[in-house]
C-alpha cells in the first residue's frame, strides 16, 4: 500500500510539473516582449514622450488671457504724505489719505476686491511657433522612443541567439569530456595490460583535464549570455531553456535593400534637426513687440468716511463698514509691448541655435553613411554564413570518419595518440563550427534588419 501510494503521488507530482517545464520555454518573441514591457531605459523614454506631448497642451493653453481675481481685506493707518515713492518689487505699502501735519494713528478697515485681464493678442506669430516648437519636442521625444525600442529589439535578439549558441557549444563540450573519458578509460586498460606505454595515459589524462577546462569556460560564457539576456529582459537572472527553432532550420533571406529613410535611427536624427529649425523660427518672433489687451474691475471698501479729509473723528472701527464695497473703478486699455534692445541680444540667440542646426546635420549624414555601410556589410555577412552553412556537413562528416579511422587504427596498435589527438582536435573544431554555423546565418539577418531599420525583416522568420 505504501508503495502504491508513492507511485501516485510521483505521477501526481508528474502531471502537474510538466506544464511547468514547458512553460520554462523562452521563445525570442517571448523574451522581446518582456524587455520591451521591463526594461527602465525603454519606459523612462515612453514616459519622456508622453510628458513632451502634454507640453503641446501646455504651449496652446498658455495663449489663453490671464485671469487674475484677488480680494483682500486688512486693517491700518491711512496717513499720507506729499513725496515722491516707487515701489520697488512691490515691497511699499498702498496707503491714501489727507496729508496731515502731523503722525495720525487712527486705523479702521478697509478692502479692495479686483478682477485683471491681461491678454497678449499679437506678438507676431509667437504663440503660434511655441506651440510648433512643443510639437517639434514631442515629435524628437517620440522618434527617441522609438529608436530606443528598436535598438532594444535588436540587442535582446542578438543576445539571445548569442546565449543559444553559448549553449549549443556547451553541449557540443560536454560530448567531448565524455568521449575523451571514454577514450582515456581504454587508454589506461590498454596500459596497465602492456599493451601501450605508460606515456600514453598520462597523454590521455592531460586531454580529459584540458576537456574538463574547455567545458568550464563554455558554461562560463553561457552563463555571462544568461545574466546578460536576463537584465535586458528586466527580470531576475536564472537559467533560460530556450527554443531551438534556430537550431533547426535556416532563415530565408530578404530580396537586397536600400537604406531607408524610415531607419528610426534617422528618424530621430532629422527629429532633432526639425526641433532646432523651430526653435530657431520661435526665436525670431522675440525680435518684435507684443500687443496686449487689459481690462479692470476694482471695488473697494474702507472704514473712513468721506469727511475725514475736514473732520478726522469720521470713520468707523466696525470690520463690515471697512470690508464693504463701496466706490467700483473700471479701466479698460491696449498697450504695446517692446524691449527695443531685444533684437540685439536675440540675434545671437539666432545664429547659435543656426551652428547648432548644422552641427545637427551633419550629425545626421554620418548617421546615414554608417547605415549605409552597415547595409552592404549585412549582405556580405549573410552570404558567408550561407556558404560556411553549406559547408559545415562536409567538415563534420569528414572529421568524424577521421577520427573513428584515427581511433580504430590506435586500438589495434596501428597509429600512436598523437595522431588520434589531433584528429580530435578537427572533429572539435567541425563540431563548433557546426553549431554556429545556423547561429551565423540568422545573426547575419539579424544585421540586415538592424541596418535595414525594420525589425520586421528578422521577426517575420520566426
Amino acid at each position: 500500500m505504501q508503495i502504491r501510494n508513492y507511485l501516485i503521488a510521483l505521477l501526481l507530482f508528474s502531471s502537474e510539473m510538466t506544464p511547468l517545464r514547458a512553460q520554462d520555454t523562452l521563445s525570442l518573441k517571448e523574451a522581446v516582449r518582456l524587455a520591451i514591457e521591463n526594461y527602465g531605459t525603454v519606459k523612462a523614454k515612453a514616459n519622456y514622450a508622453a510628458a513632451s506631448r502634454e507640453q503641446i497642451s501646455q504651449a496652446k493653453r498658455e495663449y489663453l488671457p490671464n485671469l487674475n481675481l484677488s480680494a483682500q481685506q486688512d486693517y491700518g493707518t491711512i496717513n499720507g504724505q506729499n513725496g515722491p515713492l516707487y515701489g520697488f518689487g512691490g515691497l511699499s505699502a498702498s496707503s491714501s489719505g489727507i496729508p496731515l501735519d502731523h503722525q495720525n494713528w487712527t486705523a479702521a478697515f478697509g478692502a479692495l476686491y479686483l478682477t485683471n485681464v491681461n491678454w497678449d493678442f499679437f506678438a507676431f506669430g509667437r504663440a503660434k511657433e511655441k506651440i510648433r516648437t512643443a510639437e517639434a519636442t514631442a515629435a524628437r521625444d517620440n522618434k527617441d522612443w522609438q529608436q530606443e525600442l528598436f535598438r532594444h529589439q535588436v540587442k535582446v535578439a542578438g543576445t539571445y541567439l548569442n546565449l543559444l549558441a553559448a549553449q549549443q557549444l556547451r553541449r557540443s563540450y560536454e560530448k567531448n569530456l565524455e568521449r575523451a573519458d571514454t577514450f582515456k578509460r581504454i587508454v589506461t586498460v590498454r596500459a596497465l595490460n602492456g599493451l601501450i606505454a605508460g606515456v600514453d595515459s598520462a597523454q590521455a589524462n592531460a586531454e580529459l583535464s584540458n576537456a574538463r577546462i574547455t567545458l568550464i569556460k563554455a558554461r562560463d560564457v553561457e552563463q555571462e549570455q544568461s545574466n546578460q539576456l536576463a537584465q535586458l529582459m528586466g527580470v531576475p537572472p536564472r537559467e533560460f531553456l530556450l527554443d531551438t527553432f534556430f537550431v533547426s532550420r535556416v532563415p530565408m533571406m530578404p530580396a537586397d535593400s536600400q537604406a531607408a529613410e524610415n531607419h528610426p535611427v534617422l528618424q530621430w536624427y532629422k527629429s532633432r534637426m526639425t526641433l532646432s529649425d523651430e526653435q530657431v523660427r520661435y526665436y525670431k518672433t522675440l525680435y518684435y513687440p507684443a500687443f496686449s489687451l487689459v481690462g479692470v474691475l476694482q471695488t473697494r471698501g474702507s472704514g473712513f468716511n468721506s469727511g475725514y479729509t475736514t473732520n478726522q473723528n469720521d470713520y468707523s472701527q466696525g470690520y463690515w463698514d471697512g470690508i464693504h464695497p463701496t466706490r467700483t473703478n473700471y479701466l479698460l486699455g491696449v498697450g504695446v509691448t517692446w524691449n527695443i534692445t531685444q533684437p540685439l541680444r536675440i540675434a545671437k540667440q539666432v545664429k547659435a541655435q543656426r551652428f547648432i542646426s548644422k552641427g545637427l546635420e551633419d550629425e545626421y549624414d554620418l548617421a546615414v553613411q554608417q547605415v549605409n555601410a552597415q547595409l552592404q556589410l549585412s549582405d556580405t555577412k549573410i552570404a558567408n554564413a550561407l556558404a560556411s552553412y553549406r559547408e559545415v556537413p562536409v567538415q563534420v562528416r569528414a572529421a568524424s570518419n577521421a577520427y573513428l579511422q584515427k581511433s580504430v587504427l590506435y586500438k589495434n596498435g596501428l597509429t600512436n595518440l598523437i595522431d588520434v589527438t589531433q584528429a580530435l582536435y578537427v572533429l572539435i573544431r567541425a563540431e563548433t563550427d557546426r553549431d554556429i554555423a545556423n547561429n551565423n546565418v540568422w545573426q547575419a539577418l539579424l544585421l540586415k534588419a538592424a541596418a535595414a531599420g525594420d525589425f520586421n525583416l528578422f521577426e517575420s522568420q520566426l
